[in-house]
């Protein structure tokens, strides 16, 4: 029996990939091993979002050669994307399959007929560029499904190489997102988190054109699931229309992941995003108004060349005042193909390090406010099916994307249950019950 493994680097729109690449193969026979070693086909999904993702994808290429002497190495992915001629140093005997092509690697490896056999394209940004999927929907291992619905960036942000290594937007069609919703549902799931590169654009490259909002819509009238959720989406793109739809009740969770990267309008302007402070700062509030509870995440990014004491400070202090409920801190890491690269002055380290930390800090500030807020509310979640490793106990994901640790009950997993809590470690690990309708 032929076996295969798949490593998978970076984001959320890489890991579906992977899982629609492992469930292609396993529907032709082969199967998928959890082992690093001594399989018949490797395939490793590759990041280039930092030069570090780069570097570690280079890493996990070479020891998966290493530890499988015989095995048909593929690789693909933003990296192999953006740098072929960096991987191909590596072993030129090394397949490189392109982002377009991932949809029907099953076939390519297993030798099935293909009248367009594989050569490795660079990204398209024209109108040419169409949105590549999988036949089948894609249910991976989770209790939690991911649907890819747009792929690709047109914004060119200029710290940021993934629109080099993806190409320009495209979405998956409505009819097929309703198709693969309607698919998931039948198979169980309770929640889809709809996902992309750059979710907010979506349906704008369509025929007739369409938006994200008429897609939620569209999906809250046909109703192929319990719930979904969205991945994050630019604060000039979220609609108020769309915010209002959320709820804990609702089709839409009430949680957004908003990216900031920073407070500061010069510094913005430099990183080439099309937002203000003050755009940012509305929407957030106009989120907390409508929905109190909502969970409300941030992306910052610290350290961009040229950011001064003060703009760091106008960022800090913007994240300050706002009802943020969870911070995610990325340092700036120079990538090379992009703008940013050769901005002066750059930050060091070491103060790039110290605002990191402050930030880090607040954000845990924020979220600690957040879980106290939400103690003892009722709130709809939906029990993992994996057992957490650490303490043995279940893990449900409400709607404001709260984990909340159970006792382990095998009925609950896979369910969409009410829970509650009252208490939280240190380290602001939640431990809850199932809610009966009665105080804890």
């Amino acid at each position: 029996m032929k076996t295969f493994y798949i490593k998978t680097l970076g984001c959320k729109v890489n890991q579906y990939e992977s899982d629609g690449i492992a469930a292609d193969l396993e529907h032709h026979g082969l199967v998928r091993s959890n082992k690093d070693k001594s399989n018949n086909v490797c395939i490793i999904n590759t990041c280039a979002v930092t030069s570090k993702a780069a570097m570690q994808s280079r890493q996990a290429i070479r020891k998966l050669a290493r530890d499988n002497p015989d095995a048909k190495i593929i690789v693909t992915g933003c990296h192999a994307q953006t740098d072929p001629d960096i991987i191909r140093q590596i072993d030129d005997s090394f397949e490189l399959v392109c982002h377009q092509d991932k949809t029907r690697l099953a076939d390519h490896i297993l030798g099935a007929a293909d009248p367009s056999p594989m050569r490795f394209k660079p990204v398209d940004h024209s109108a040419a560029n169409r949105f590549h999927s999988f036949e089948t929907p894609v249910f991976g291992s989770m209790t939690r499904a991911y649907l890819k619905i747009q792929d690709g960036c047109d914004a060119f942000c200029t710290y940021c190489i993934v629109p080099h290594a993806r190409g320009s937007s495209v979405s998956m069609p409505q009819p097929l997102v309703l198709n693969h919703l309607n698919a998931l549902g039948r198979a169980g799931f309770k929640e889809v988190i709809l996902t992309g590169i750059h979710a907010g654009r979506y349906g704008r490259d369509l025929t007739p054109p369409t938006t994200l909002l008429d897609l939620v819509k569209t999906i809250e009238e046909k109703r192929p699931v319990d719930r979904i959720r969205l991945s994050s989406i630019e604060p000039n793109e979220i609609d108020e229309r769309l915010v209002d739809l959320a709820g804990p009740d609702s089709l839409l969770c009430d949680h957004f992941h908003v990216p900031l990267q920073s407070g500061d309008d010069d510094v913005l302007k430099k990183m080439k995003r099309p937002y203000t402070a003050k755009l940012f700062k509305d929407i957030i509030c106009y989120i907390h108004e409508k929905h109190p509870f909502a969970g409300i995440g941030v992306d910052t990014l610290i350290g961009f060349p040229t950011e001064t004491d003060d703009q760091f400070e106008n960022t800090f202090s913007l994240i300050e005042q706002l009802p943020i409920s969870y911070l995610h801190v990325f340092p700036f890491s120079p990538r090379k193909g992009t703008p940013a690269f050769s901005f002066k002055p750059r930050v060091p380290d070491p103060v790039i390090t110290k605002r990191c930390q402050r930030m880090r800090e607040l954000g845990k500030q924020k979220q600690a406010a957040f879980i106290k807020a939400n103690q003892g509310r009722p709130l709809k979640a939906v029990v993992q099916n994996q057992t957490n490793v650490r303490t043995g106990r279940l893990t449900a994901v409400t709607s404001n994307y709260l984990n909340i640790y159970l006792k382990k009950d095998s009925t609950l997993k896979g369910k969409l249950v009410d829970v509650v809590f009252d208490r939280w470690d240190n380290n602001l690990n939640i431990s809850g019950e199932i809610y009966h309708g009665k105080g804890i």
